[in-house]
């Protein structure tokens, strides 16, 4: 890799950005979240976690997007919040960086992504983390929220994990969905008249943020 080449690289996978949006991280946090592409990357050298190509912008697609949720909402100590179909650990595994008295239950029913996740999480010492090599519909405890990030839409998410959501509200709004998704949502969101749509590039100003959004959804 030429010098140039290179230079991009560190640019692309630089945590400064990060650091902009969110400047009270502690040196701990600032550590695990510098620790995770490292992590990723050795994994991503055996098994197909995250787009190899995808890789050269980990810090930007992965785990800025997934911290686009603390942006909306400070989860309060002691909240439980699901991961549905998490794959590599995303949003779940830099919501738990950033907040270490909520616990965070990851699930995913392919093995191969929990046992990355297991890993992520002894390395960093993540103990707010609980994974779930499971079918989302066969878990059975409740939590405040649910979030995910482009799984399925938000009538099957429901469907699946509605169920999950505890009906004691413990923040300003109510317990609900929290979902990571992009492009045009009308038509998925029809049926949701009390959704409500926020467009990432009001948080973020890079490129990749513009037609990213983050849906709301409270339980009915």
């Amino acid at each position: 890799m030429n010098f140039k080449a290179f230079s991009l690289f560190l640019s692309k996978n630089d945590l400064n950005f990060i650091y902009d949006y969110f400047p009270d991280f502690e040196s701990k946090q600032v550590q695990q979240l510098e620790s995770l592409f490292t992590i990723y990357k050795d994994w991503n050298s055996r098994i197909n976690v995250i787009s190899r190509k995808d890789m050269d912008y980990f810090y930007l697609h992965h785990v800025l997007h997934s911290l686009s949720i603390a942006k909306f909402l400070k989860f309060k100590a002691g909240s439980r919040i699901l991961d549905v179909g998490t794959g590599g650990g995303f949003p779940g595994v830099p919501l738990a960086i950033v907040f270490p008295e909520v616990r965070f239950h990851l699930a995913d029913s392919v093995g191969k992504k929990i046992k990355v996740i297991n890993d992520v999480k002894e390395k960093l010492g993540l103990d707010n983390i609980s994974t779930h090599y499971d079918r989302v519909e066969n878990l059975e405890f409740k939590v405040d929220f649910v979030v995910c990030r482009a799984v399925a839409p938000l009538e099957t998410l429901m469907n699946w994990s509605a169920d999950r959501i505890s009906s004691q509200n413990n923040h300003l709004i109510r317990n609900g969905f929290l979902c990571l998704k992009g492009g045009d949502l009308s038509d998925e969101l029809s049926n949701f008249k009390n959704a409500k749509v926020l467009p990432l590039k009001e948080y973020f100003s890079e490129a990749f943020f513009e037609t990213k959004k983050l849906v709301y959804c409270p339980l009915d």
